[in-house]
């Protein structure tokens, strides 16, 4: 079955000895953003840019160059790590030339040779961010930096890289950026763009404005008390600080004039005076509005619901201190969702028991299937996690106002000292309802391909927003993930500034427990069969989701890069069909 894909997209790999790097480092890797100031609005900028001066080689001990190999070493669609003695690069050839780019993916780390190299970029093979092999460029999400990118020369038949010892050193480069032009004539209640939401569909917004030489005011705003931070990590990663998982560092907001008000809520819209109506009572008129409020957690219904350390994950603090409560407790998880089933990943070797109670009969059954859902449901258990399925909670019960007890519907009395629930979650859009803004019967914002509403001037992004996929013949589809929320921000930026940008991307997400990832891509929505190759039960497969006679998406485990190579097939417009998968 690989053939076909490899007939698709060429890729060989030559794998360094020693490699397995962290998968779940902070959100950009460990090195601090590099920041780059620039005035002006200019809109092509310097390939190799570099933090201090304009010659990327000021300092030539900051330079190394090595012969790094022989031009027939590598074959057109190879890629290679070499070394250069204080890092390491990606060199790459195709269509007979050469390219060498930073090894990693800024996002996690991940090494890029084991990545998909296809028409001119190159995919990570963990969580599919893609970088154009020419500049370094970041195309597609998530992460926001993009790979340093290195000169190749060519003499007497030998391949030369010259590069920064720094930039090899941090493997990450941040797009140059305009500023904000004499902020002091600011009236304070006015903007030109308000962003309400400050998660990646936000920030990347506000990023991409100011890569386009957008040097205008720009205000984002926030119920939550942080900047914007890597909410996926929340539970995959539980007693992550906020330094280890925040998107950007402070001083990043401050170089490049992104304003974020924090703890303020947006109560009301008024469409025709173009004003936000703060729940606080402020007013600010703005003249592009983006709206990327993301979705509220759905809390449980039931007896007993307001006793003390029953908890939505929604904040590193609620995060941290869930931990804290649950070391060497009873904890149970209502809910197998990917926030459920990976916190009770997490706490499995940290707590004295960890149930888990969900309506369907198998974990993740809608999303990937009976038989991976009862594999994956297979290695919890092998993990001490109990699942109490087929059933609900019908009351939380407690002792001196904490939590004690949770009574399921089928008679069951579970101990419990902590209790999480992942029941789902609705559009955070309620204070919309009598703006004039197109909202569908779920609470959904309904935009088009470039992310417009139908109010001329405001944009929507992210988890509450259905927008057409063109995957899936521009089906309306709501797709709240982390990698789509980048890219809404992404193209609604663009749009702002009237590029005329339509999306066309592959969805593209990942879940991580006990040490191990499950990768997908595509959108499997109402899939009718599931063609398995591989071993469920050793956890080693690639399921491909078909409907009718089209495969539509793909999940995998430890079959690195197929997720990714698939989705480069998706990415370039091409048909998988069922029989080339079988």
């Amino acid at each position: 079955f690989l053939f076909v894909l490899a007939v698709e997209v060429k890729i060989e790999v030559v794998i360094p000895e020693k490699e397995r790097s962290k998968e779940e480092m902070s959100p950009n890797g460990k090195a601090s953003p590099l920041v780059y100031k620039v005035n002006g609005t200019a809109r092509h900028y310097h390939l190799e840019e570099h933090p201090i001066a304009s010659n990327p080689y000021h300092n030539p001990k900051d330079v190394v160059e090595a012969s790094v190999c022989h031009v027939k070493d590598l074959e057109n669609g190879q890629m290679r790590e070499v070394d250069l003695g204080c890092g390491k690069a990606l060199l790459i050839k195709e269509s007979g030339e050469f390219h060498a780019v930073g090894h990693k993916c800024p996002h996690y780390g991940a090494p890029l040779v084991k990545g998909v190299l296809s028409k001119g970029r190159v995919r990570c093979p963990w969580h599919g961010a893609c970088f154009n092999i020419s500049t370094g460029d970041i195309e597609d999400f998530p992460g926001l930096d993009s790979l340093p990118r290195f000169q190749v020369k060519i003499e007497k038949e030998k391949v030369y890289i010259r590069a920064s010892e720094q930039a090899l050193q941090t493997q990450r480069r941040t797009k140059m950026m305009a500023k904000c032009i004499s902020l002091s004539n600011y009236n304070l209640s006015s903007t030109n763009v308000l962003i309400i939401g400050a998660g990646a569909a936000g920030l990347v917004c506000a990023e991409t404005l100011r890569q386009e030489g957008f040097s205008d005011r720009i205000v984002m705003c926030t119920m939550d008390r942080h900047l914007p931070y890597d909410r996926p990590k929340l539970s995959k990663s539980m007693d992550s600080h906020l330094e280890q998982i925040a998107l950007r560092p402070k001083e990043f907001f401050r170089t490049y004039d992104i304003e974020v008000l924090t703890e303020m809520q947006v109560a009301a819209v008024d469409i025709k005076n173009k004003i936000a109506i703060f729940k606080d009572g402020l007013k600010m008129e703005y003249n592009k509005l983006l709206i990327a409020t993301g979705n509220t957690p759905k809390a449980l219904s039931c007896k007993g619901k307001e006793v003390e350390n029953v908890f939505n994950i929604r904040t590193p603090e609620d995060a941290n201190r869930v931990v804290k409560l649950a070391t060497s407790k009873n904890v149970v998880i209502v809910g197998a969702s990917f926030l459920g089933m990976e916190v009770a990943a997490y706490l499995a070797e940290r707590a004295h028991s960890v149930s888990l109670v969900e309506l369907e009969e198998v974990p993740f059954k809608k999303f990937f299937g009976e038989r991976v859902g009862r594999a994956v449901m297979k290695m919890f258990e092998s993990n001490r996690v109990k699942f109490y399925m087929q059933t609900e909670v019908s009351e939380l019960r407690e002792q001196e106002g904490k939590l004690k007890e949770v009574v399921l519907k089928s008679g069951k009395v579970l101990r419990a000292d902590v209790c999480v629930v992942g029941v789902g979650a609705v559009p955070a859009t309620g204070f919309l309802k009598q703006s004039g803004i197109n909202i569908d019967s779920k609470g959904f914002i309904v935009v088009n391909k470039m992310m417009q509403t139908n109010i001329p001037g405001v944009f929507a992004a992210g988890d509450a927003v259905t927008f057409p996929l063109a995957l899936r013949n521009n089906k309306k589809v709501n797709v709240p993930h982390w990698q789509m929320a980048h890219m809404h921000g992404h193209i609604a930026a663009l749009n702002m500034l009237a590029h005329g940008m339509e999306i066309n991307t592959v969805p593209y997400l990942w879940t991580a427990m006990f040490g191990k990832s499950i990768r997908y891509a595509g959108h499997g929505e109402g899939f009718d069969d599931v063609v398995i190759q591989g071993d469920l039960d050793e956890l080693k497969f690639v399921a491909f989701y078909t409907k009718s006679d089209e495969v539509v998406a793909v999940a995998s485990m430890n079959y690195d890069p197929i997720v990714s190579k698939v989705a480069e097939v998706l990415a370039a417009g091409r048909t998988i069909r069922k029989r080339d998968v079988e």
